[in-house]
């Protein structure tokens, strides 16, 4: 069974491929050509060294290998850049930014929202709390206040961080590109267990919430949702 999905498989993969390249096109104009000539460099720099130190076939074996390679780690990062900016400014990019955090990361989105779309997202793992907000930094930094004030409460001395995601290059203010990596590189205050404890402490806390007035359409929790809604919205509404 193994081998017969594989076929299918690649050719998702493929299709992917093809579909993020076509968006990222639209704010990269350039992006085949720069892809394609950081390949073309990466496959003669590291085929060069093969031919002359150990064999001619060797390192044209080595830069064939190496060009694809080059190109799709090229592509990513253009890419990634490019899904970034087509966030910055959406309700709910916070959301999609931080839904590339791994494993041990609780993701809470929209724990508190204003009638401005003024999003407060949480997100729990070892180094404690973390309360991210987006949208009207001055209005966003208030209502951080007022989560932080409700956490404190349940969870005790429980660490909690908040940001501000945004591009003012103030104190506490995140641009959404590198979110995930701020995030990701808190220190590690408390154990998995006390992890454990925080996230069933929260639950009381969520569960005496009033009904939050949701972001108008639906909010993209990674890059990939991102990038298909504002395709969506790019093209025919009837979805």
């Amino acid at each position: 069974m193994a081998k017969g999905d594989s076929p299918e498989k690649k050719q998702g993969t493929f299709r992917r491929l093809i579909e993020a390249y076509r968006i990222t096109k639209r704010t990269d104009k350039h992006i085949g050509l720069i892809c394609l000539a950081w390949a073309l460099a990466a496959g003669l720099a590291v085929g060069a060294v093969f031919w002359f130190l150990i064999h001619p076939l060797a390192g044209l074996v080595t830069a064939v290998a190496t060009m694809p390679l080059a190109f799709l780690i090229v592509f990513g990062r253009r890419a990634e850049r490019s899904a970034y900016a087509q966030l910055e400014g959406q309700p709910g990019a916070a959301a999609a930014a931080l839904g590339v955090l791994k494993r041990g990361w609780n993701v809470q989105n929209a724990v508190a929202v204003t009638k401005n779309q003024d999003l407060v997202h949480r997100v729990v793992g070892r180094p404690g709390i973390v309360l991210v907000g987006e949208g009207n930094e001055t209005r966003v930094r208030h209502l951080l206040g007022v989560e932080k004030k409700k956490h404190a409460r349940v969870v005790g001395e429980i660490p909690i961080y908040d940001i501000v995601v945004g591009d003012s290059g103030d104190e506490g203010v995140v641009p959404i590109r590198k979110l995930s990596k701020h995030v990701s590189k808190l220190p590690r205050n408390i154990k998995p267990a006390e992890v454990t404890d925080v996230l069933q402490r929260l639950k009381a806390l969520d569960a005496a919430r009033p009904q939050l007035p949701m972001p108008k359409g639906p909010m993209p929790t990674n890059l990939r949702q991102a990038r298909a809604a504002m395709r969506g919205g790019r093209g025919s509404g009837s979805r």
